[in-house]
């Protein structure tokens, strides 16, 4: 196994919000995940960025995060991912550093282009250009939060005359910084370049420049090397749907019909997806679960598909859930418990001198149990003795 031997457990929170429900309430149920994953001793949880499509409500993720960290203690915190080309790069670097001093440490930045197109529409950006802006406004916050010197820089969309962060950073010598990466290799290669981490889903979708994991990972440990850094697999945090419950049968019935309205609401009739399947929305969960793409079943389950998701990257530093709402309320949360109790200490090293100390324990229960009955004939023979 190459997994470190503690391994980061977290969430991908977009989020995903049923249309017809009160949008304060859906809100406020994310909150309450974030305090729930919390006291379960979940490492992070990432916050996504969105204005259009009607589902994934989170507008700020920055000011998402600094009231979610007034309710919580010890799980980080990011931007799961800040759109570069919808802000000042200048705007981005202030706000990630006062997050970076009011969280205590606890705040990450998680950058992409822009995951949706109706959002880079509305704001009339060519979809052609967002990836290289994203490359160029991460190269200019760098050099925000390294360089003391002002910077005077200009491009056809942003403009930098004697600019600098007044406020400095308080984590050193910057705060985490992670890159989207799903199916274009533009995510991986300015990983590389700048030496930043990788949040990719499990599965690389269809038409990549990849065909899976270890290849695409390949892509940022090559771009790394032409610009003289290092990638480091302990960074690298990989994605997947996930809902668990005491049997797989139970995981399924459970998550069945809230998976497919899901799968073809959100991302076929409302994206423009390509269809699963061409049957019922309820069989959806079949076809993902059976193939890979989604965990659902035990706590067994999702630790061989981590295994399995090891060997066949090469190795990865953390897994993180993508935070949805399948089931009922309780069963969601059970599903985070479950995940905390029984496949977090498979991956964190907690349960191996347990189970060393439980097993000699159980070795040696024969001769003990006759020092014990020993002792205990000593002392009858004492007391019978003294009288």
């Amino acid at each position: 196994m190459t997994l470190p031997s503690r391994m980061k457990f977290g969430i991908f929170m977009a989020p995903f919000h049923w249309l017809g429900e009160n949008p304060t309430l859906s809100l406020e149920r994310d909150f309450e995940l974030l305090q729930w994953l919390d006291h379960l001793d979940f490492d992070e949880a990432w916050i996504g960025e969105h204005h259009s499509a009607g589902w994934e409500t989170i507008a700020s993720p920055e000011l998402f995060i600094a009231a979610a960290a007034e309710r919580t203690k010890h799980i980080k915190l990011g931007t799961g991912v800040l759109s570069l080309p919808y802000h000042h790069p200048l705007m981005v670097a202030n706000r990630m550093v006062l997050l970076d001093h009011i969280t205590r440490g606890r705040a990450m930045l998680g950058v992409g282009p822009g995951a949706l197109s109706t959002d880079a529409t509305m704001l009339g950006i060519d979809p052609v250009t967002q990836r290289r802006r994203m490359d160029e406004s991460m190269g200019i916050i760098l050099r925000l939060l390294t360089e003391t010197e002002p910077i005077t820089y200009d491009s056809e969309w942003f403009t930098l005359k004697d600019a600098t962060i007044h406020l400095r950073p308080y984590t050193q010598p910057y705060f985490p910084i992670a890159v989207a990466a799903a199916q274009s290799p533009s995510g991986m290669v300015l990983a590389g370049k700048y030496g930043l981490s990788v949040l990719s889903v499990s599965v690389i979708r269809g038409g990549s420049i990849a065909p899976n994991l270890s290849e695409f990972w390949k892509i940022a440990e090559e771009t790394a090397a032409e610009y003289g850094n290092t990638m480091d697999r302990k960074d690298w945090r990989v994605v997947m749907h996930v809902h668990l419950a005491e049997s797989r049968k139970e995981a399924i019935e459970q998550a069945r019909a809230g998976a497919g309205r899901y799968q073809r609401e959100y991302f076929e009739r409302t994206l423009g997806h390509d269809p699963v399947i061409d049957g019922p929305a309820d069989k959806i969960i079949d076809t993902m679960a059976d193939s890979g793409g989604w965990c659902v079943g035990t706590p067994d389950d999702l630790i061989a598909r981590i295994e399995e998701l090891d060997a066949s990257s090469g190795g990865f530093g953390g897994f993180l859930i993508q935070a949805t709402e399948w089931a009922t309320r309780e069963q969601v949360l059970h599903s985070y418990e479950l995940v905390a109790r029984y496949v977090m200490p498979h991956f964190q090293g907690s349960l191996a001198s347990l189970e060393a100390s439980q097993a000699w324990s159980e070795g040696i229960k024969g001769k003990l149990k006759e020092q014990r009955a020993k002792a205990m004939e000593r002392a009858k023979q004492d007391y019978v003795g003294s009288r």
